[in-house]
């Protein structure tokens, strides 16, 4: 048996298997798209919700590795709580199953059909979606190829004595079968990559279902790393939520490893036979009814499992800096989620510039200086926003991201700046503020009212502009060019009316300074609210 030969063409098969996955995941992925975040966005505490929604999008991005991560990336944003993410944790555990199952098929013979397929889909097809559909046949034509490979690179193990003596100790010993898959599973970080190898090993007539078992629980407890790792300097919370999937997965084990014997009776009853396509399926078989099972038993002790982390992790989260909510770098992971949380991001900065709009318009007709220091804190939030988001843009424009959402972040790159300008503005607005207090000058009624007809059309166009940018709505970003076209002209008739009201001194002149440095303020950001309805309608 050549060894150097048979561990080139394993690690060539393990390589296809893994580039195949991800294909196939990233297509199924991209093929979702919205619907993806839609299902996320469903996640609620009701546990069977949340099991229900990790289920459904491990099966698409074929992860539960990735999952996870999301879900720590989601509580560390504060999205999600911990009985959510319980929830969803368990939920991957099932999803993932699916790769076990569609591997055990044995359709190796046909591979090269799918490969043709989705090559000619691929390379062909003028329509995204279409080529999307081409992603999908293509990896799971290369998956199988990668599990030929496998399997070809080990079937010499099957006459080697060294190997069946080995294989004879780890089915005597579930520890130590259990350590291999874990080893295994934290090295690779996958543990679909293992069980294939495992199901590869075991249509060569190698490993026998006594043996596999309980390497399928240490893979579980081995896929776990990838979370622990993403968890590394992120929140309490987020922590917490790394530790839940590490104990639910211990607890699944030790629940199970007295029963492994009942689980391969089960599994054997589904697909009878000692032939390895028969132990494959059975293989296949054990990792979905232990995952549905263990779910089944702990979904109802969700809260005690929050508990128990609560307990080796004490304390809650200090107070929320100042920073971003939605967006986080464990997302980049899945291109499709970290756009819609950048959206959202981005929605929020553009929420709190309004805010501060509003807030510096009260505090200038109500002489109010806690307004005006609440502009100045709202200022600092929005200009770390802005730096914030558009590193983001940069990681997120280095990502596989299809036409549409780099559009998406394109347009995005230019709506944080024009934001992060009406922000601007507000200050201005709130420092202007501060110097009619400082004089105590007083405005004619007529100036009044000039002021809150031209700041309602600026909000106006301001909250138009927003909700076009949130729900890409083409006429909501139409309305904003006549309302900017409206403002253009107030600014004009104001400026003129301004110099008669000083001509009959009716007004100062300090006070006449302010006034046409309040419309023109007013008036730039009905420009950059323009821009962000531009934005939409270019997109």
């Amino acid at each position: 048996m050549d060894i150097t030969k048979m561990i080139i063409t394993l690690i060539g098969g393990l390589g296809l298997f893994l580039f195949g996955m991800k294909m196939m995941g990233d297509g199924l992925e991209n093929a979702a798209g919205e619907k993806l975040k839609g299902i996320l966005e469903k996640v609620t505490s009701n546990p069977i919700v949340a099991v229900f929604v990790g289920t459904v999008v491990t099966m698409i991005i074929q992860s539960s590795s990735a999952t996870t991560v999301m879900v720590v990336g989601f509580v560390n944003a504060g999205l999600m709580n911990l009985m959510q993410a319980a929830g969803v944790i368990m939920g991957a555990n099932i999803g993932t199953t699916i790769t076990a199952q569609l591997v055990s098929l044995n359709l190796k013979d046909i591979a090269p059909i799918f490969i043709g397929i989705g090559t000619v889909v691929v390379l062909f097809s003028k329509g995204k979606k279409n080529r999307e559909i081409g992603n999908i046949v293509l990896g799971f034509g290369i998956l199988f190829l990668g599990m030929q490979l496998m399997g070809d690179s080990m079937a010499p193990l099957k006459k080697s004595e060294g190997f069946k003596s080995m294989m004879n100790v780890i089915s005597n010993s579930w520890i130590l079968a259990l350590g291999v898959g874990l080893l295994m599973t934290s090295i690779i970080q996958s543990s679909s990559a293992t069980t294939g190898i495992l199901i590869a090993l075991a249509g060569t007539g190698a490993v026998p279902l006594s043996a596999a078992i309980p390497f399928i629980f240490g893979c579980n407890i081995g896929t776990c790393v990838t979370a622990l790792l993403a968890s590394i300097g992120t929140s309490k919370s987020a922590r917490k939520a790394a530790l839940i999937h590490v104990t639910f997965n211990v607890i699944g084990t030790i629940i199970f490893i007295p029963l492994r014997f009942q689980l391969a009776e089960i599994a054997q009853w589904i697909n009878p036979g000692n032939t390895p396509e028969a132990v494959t399926r059975q293989i296949a078989n054990v990792h979905t009814i232990f995952n549905m099972m263990n779910t089944l038993i702990l979904v109802w002790f969700i809260k005690y499992l929050v508990a128990f982390v609560n307990k080796l992790i004490p304390g809650e989260d200090e107070k929320e800096h100042l920073g971003t909510k939605y967006i986080d770098d464990r997302l980049l992971e899945t291109p499709v989620i970290a756009v819609g949380q950048m959206v959202k991001e981005t929605i929020r900065m553009a929420n709190k510039a309004k805010e501060n709009l509003e807030i510096a318009m009260k505090a200038f007709e109500g002489n109010d200086e806690n307004l005006i220091n609440k502009v100045y804190e709202n200022e600092k939030l929005i200009n770390i926003l802005e730096h914030d988001i558009t590193n983001y843009l940069v990681k997120l424009s280095n990502t596989e991201l299809s036409e549409e959402q780099l559009k998406i972040v394109t347009s995005t790159f230019h709506v944080v700046n024009d934001v992060e300008r009406i922000g601007d503005h507000a200050e201005n607005i709130a420092d202007l503020t501060t110097e009619k207090i400082v004089k105590k000058l007083n405005f004619s009624n007529e100036g009044l009212e000039d002021l809150r007809n031209m700041y309602k059309y600026t909000i106006n166009a301001l909250q138009a502009s927003i909700e076009s940018y949130e729900n890409h709505d083409i006429k909501k970003a139409e309305s904003v060019a006549s309302i900017e076209e409206r403002i253009d002209t107030l600014e004009k008739e104001y400026r003129a009316g301004h110099i008669r009201r000083l001509n009959a001194g009716l007004c100062s002149a300090y006070t006449g300074a302010i006034f046409l440095d309040l419309i023109s303020n007013f008036e730039r950001i009905g420009d950059h609210a323009t821009n962000i309805a531009e934005s939409v309608l270019q997109a």
